[in-house]
């Protein structure tokens, strides 16, 4: 395949991913600033030879270079499932690719969170009238829908008016992978909403308006957000990074350790794969640890022995 095929396939292999695949807006952007890094790549040491290089050597020689230059093993594997994805569409068209690329082994990372103490502090301890927003109604309701749910920062974005169903205290998400699922939220957070609602926020015109809107009154991005919650970082007794994946983590880990069955916080996470939501599990193991030494039968024989002496 020449270089100029390839961007042709390029082009068509992206909108089949969007229009067919139905993939996120992210991944297709991942993939999109992907491939757009190998094409340059491949101009450069196209630049270099005499001779037109084969596409198969070029992305070998491209994820050479990837490991050369340090490139984290989340990205590379990322870039590795962008070529994947492409080989099986070429393969779909009959256009044989034999990719043999492995993917790095990924070091899987303990979740940070925050602990109840700290995250009902934020919530319950933290007035409107200390925070340094212009919409403090609005910000406070952030929080508390993040923790109350843990839903992504890119889904909370994304809630229009018309998903919200206040009766049942439910939120209609749509998910990675445009997989809808419901999130559940308290009391607490439906207070929160109705007072931004009623303090802050402009009246609707349509219930297909979102719910979260900036100075503009256009739709919040997933960066606002994620300056909003490190903004309540100062209120923290100590220095503690706090994002809105940190505040998934702390839901999803607080869950657990009420003994909510991983199944469960399963679906509420949105997760497809139960690995993704078993990580959270090992952080029970001090809980239990703590449990353990309280009440096995051992422990308290020591225990009234030490205190008889």
């Amino acid at each position: 395949m020449t270089f100029k095929e390839f961007l042709e396939k390029k082009d068509e292999f992206l909108t089949s991913l969007e229009v067919e695949k139905n993939v996120t807006h992210h991944t297709l952007r991942a993939y999109n600033c992907d491939l757009n890094q190998f094409i340059q790549f491949w101009q450069t040491i196209q630049n270099d030879s005499k001779e037109e290089i084969a596409l198969l050597r070029t992305i070998e020689r491209f994820f050479v270079h990837l490991y050369h230059k340090k490139i984290s093993k989340s990205s590379i594997a990322r870039k590795i499932s962008c070529f994947r994805s492409l080989e099986n569409y070429l393969q779909a068209q009959s256009i044989e690719l034999n990719l043999n690329i492995q993917r790095p082994k990924i070091d899987k990372k303990l979740p940070v969170f925050l602990t109840i103490d700290e995250m009902l502090h934020l919530l319950d301890n933290v007035g409107q009238e200390e925070l340094p927003s212009k919409f403090p109604h609005r910000d406070k309701a952030i929080l508390e829908l993040l923790y109350a749910t843990g839903i992504r920062c890119s889904e909370l974005v994304s809630i229009k008016i018309k998903n919200i169903n206040t009766k049942e205290k439910t939120i209609r998400i749509l998910g990675k992978g445009r997989q809808e699922r419901l999130a559940l939220f308290g009391s607490k957070a439906y207070e929160k909403i109705m007072n931004y609602l009623i303090y802050e926020r402009t009246k609707a015109e349509t219930t297909d308006e979102y719910l979260f809107l900036n100075h503009r009154y256009q739709k919040l991005t997933t960066r606002s957000v994620q300056r909003i919650i490190q903004m309540f970082r100062q209120f923290l007794k100590i220095d503690k990074p706090i994002s809105p994946h940190k505040i998934r983590h702390s839901f999803a880990t607080h869950l657990i350790h009420q003994g909510v069955d991983v199944r469960v916080v399963q679906e509420l996470l949105g997760h497809k794969d139960i690995g993704s939501t078993e990580r959270y599990t090992h952080i029970s193991t001090e809980r239990l640890t703590e449990i353990f030494d309280t009440i096995h039968p051992i422990h308290n024989i020591i225990k009234r022995k030490n205190e008889t002496e």
